[in-house]
């Protein structure tokens, strides 16, 4: 069945599979209990360095990325501001809500043409507030996620620098890479700023881990992308 947010994707973008139906959160919701989510379903469309939201703007929207990529930043009490992830199609976003969170912790950046389907927070509320039960489920469905994502963390943050910034790089390249001879490219630039919030490391350190990393064929540099063996990424 064709996808209706497929009539706002752009022409040279391609569309998740997934929709907000197969996220882990509606795991164990009815069909009937779902199609009360898709009467408060919204659509929307961002272009390339638009804002989908802003470090502690109001969260008002949960929402799941149907088409493109996004960035998302922190300002740091020095006025810094750092990337600290990066969303690909099929990823939720706004899911504090869920936790009672009133305001975004930081700011998503549009890399590309982004179309996004999901809920507004008052009318996904409401929702919840009529049906005790699925409300319920979904706190459940969210506690899980949540195990599973501490569990993703602790593989990036344990071990040597060059451990964890192999880690990762592995962890982009699975969601964001590019298959190629060489292996899984990252498909836009990442600066060694950038790689030194991520991993919580000096600049300086970070630019030598990744000389020993390229040293030992573990990741490869062309064009300021890194390409990361298909041999060498965690199964």
């Amino acid at each position: 069945m064709k996808c209706s947010c497929e009539d706002f994707v752009p022409l040279n973008s391609s569309i998740s599979p997934v929709c907000l139906r197969d996220l882990t959160i509606f795991d164990g919701v009815t069909e009937e209990d779902f199609e009360r989510f898709r009467g408060i379903g919204v659509r929307k469309n961002f272009r390339e360095g638009q804002t989908l939201f802003v470090q502690g703007g109001p969260i008002t929207e949960i929402f799941v990325i149907k088409a493109g990529r996004i960035r998302l930043s922190k300002v740091m009490k020095d006025g810094t501001e750092i990337t600290l992830d990066f969303r690909k199609p099929g990823d939720l976003i706004g899911e504090e809500a869920l936790s009672r969170s009133v305001n975004y912790p930081l700011t998503a950046w549009a890399m590309e043409e982004t179309v996004t389907c999901g809920f507004r927070v008052s009318d996904f509320n409401q929702l919840i507030l009529d049906n005790p039960d699925l409300g319920l489920k979904l706190i459940g469905n969210m506690s899980q996620r949540i195990l599973t994502l501490n569990s993703r963390l602790g593989s990036v943050t344990s071990g040597t620098l060059e451990d964890r910034l192999f880690n990762l790089l592995a962890n982009i390249a699975g969601e964001h890479g590019k298959k190629t001879p060489l292996g899984y490219s990252i498909t836009f630039p990442l600066t060694h700023e950038e790689l030194s919030c991520l991993v919580g490391a000096h600049r300086v350190s970070v630019t030598k881990a990744l000389k020993r990393l390229r040293d030992t064929g573990k990741i490869i540099k062309q064009e300021r992308r890194f390409i990361v063996p298909s041999g060498t990424l965690p199964r």
